[in-house]
């Protein structure tokens, strides 16, 4: 299908664009209303994305309400380790918890290569219902988490502000955890490319744990299965998006990806010099930017902008876009990056 608006695949690609192509990573979720009423109508979150139809609805919900170039299918990055036999519960107000965790070779025993395609059969159809009723006004995004990320989860049972059990893993059993973090990657390179078959445009890898590792852990539990599944997927622009791994930029430069994503942390000059001027940056404004008023939000995008002109770029915040934060402010951001004009 042709699409309409294709700014943000000619921007991953490092093509000519008329202007910065913008989209929010959480732009599906708790900022909006109309999702909300869609949320309070299951039983949480969990019976959400894995409704297809419900899945695709608040998918495109953005792209009606807040005029964003792209959208991102609504999922999780935890469907891994469940497709894997390891499931997860999401309590209210605490996130993600795992009943069982990997803390052996017995339990990685228990577990399997996710095939990507049956069993995760309702993000896939979730996928070609959002493409079969976008009708090619924008691109959609799919995505994955890193497998780091994944395995820290895997092996904590649940967030954490230091992950220090998944850490200790690789320090007192790093061939389990080779093993486990391979397991994750294939399962993971096989779900992307159910993604890319069913329609998807793009994909991006999350590592949001990233900046909790030291740099040498990084580059061996982290780094080296991120291009692994770089390699693998050929078939779409990739943008990997690692929280906190400012210390990484220089080899990220070097992954087989379109994009590297940017959180609000990390300098746009600096980060432009250690890429490179081959890869397209994503990012970066803080998201608490958006607590001010329309005119400041309006000034801080401007400044943001600023900062990237002349490179390749696709705007969006350095994180997620927090919960509490006004539709409206959301809306500044968006139609300041649109009619932004650099001098």
């Amino acid at each position: 299908m042709q699409l309409k608006n294709d700014l943000l695949i000619r921007a991953a690609k490092g093509e000519a664009v008329e202007r910065t192509p913008v989209w929010l990573m959480r732009q599906a979720g708790r900022i909006l209303p109309e999702y909300r009423a869609v949320r309070e109508s299951v039983s949480g979150f969990i019976e959400l994305a894995q409704t297809p139809e419900l899945a695709a609805e608040v998918t495109i919900q953005p792209v009606d309400i807040l005029g964003v170039d792209a959208a991102i299918i609504f999922s999780d990055i935890l469907v891994i380790p469940e497709a894997m036999g390891l499931p997860y519960e999401m309590v209210e107000k605490r996130g993600p918890w795992f009943p069982n965790v990997v803390s052996s070779a017995a339990d990685l025993k228990k577990l399997r290569v996710a095939d990507g395609v049956d069993d995760l059969s309702y993000v896939i159809d979730a996928i070609k219902i959002t493409k079969r009723e976008l009708d090619g006004r924008v691109p959609l995004i799919g995505f994955a988490g890193a497998p780091w990320t994944i395995f820290a989860y895997m092996i904590e049972g649940s967030g954490s502000k230091t992950f220090s059990k998944a850490r200790a893993m690789l320090y007192t059993q790093p061939e389990l955890s080779h093993q486990l973090l391979q397991m994750i990657t294939d399962s993971t390179i096989n779900y992307l490319k159910a993604q890319i078959a069913a329609g998807v445009d793009l994909i991006q890898l999350f590592d949001s744990w990233a900046g909790i590792l030291p740099p040498d852990h990084y580059e061996t539990y982290s780094l080296n299965y991120i291009a692994q599944i770089c390699d693998a997927i050929n078939e779409v622009p990739k943008t990997v998006f690692a929280k906190g791994a400012f210390f990484a930029r220089e080899q990220m430069g070097k992954l087989n990806c379109e994009t590297i994503g940017l959180d609000w942390n990390m300098g746009v000059a600096e980060s432009r010099k250690m890429i490179g001027d081959d890869k397209t940056l994503q990012g970066n404004l803080d998201p608490a930017a958006l607590y001010g008023s329309a005119k400041e939000v309006e000034e801080a995008t401007r400044q943001m902008m600023a900062q990237f002109k002349g490179g390749r770029h696709i705007a969006n915040l350095g994180h997620g876009v927090y919960p509490d934060i006004s539709p409206e402010k959301v809306k500044v951001f968006i139609e300041t990056v649109k009619n932004y004009q650099s001098q």
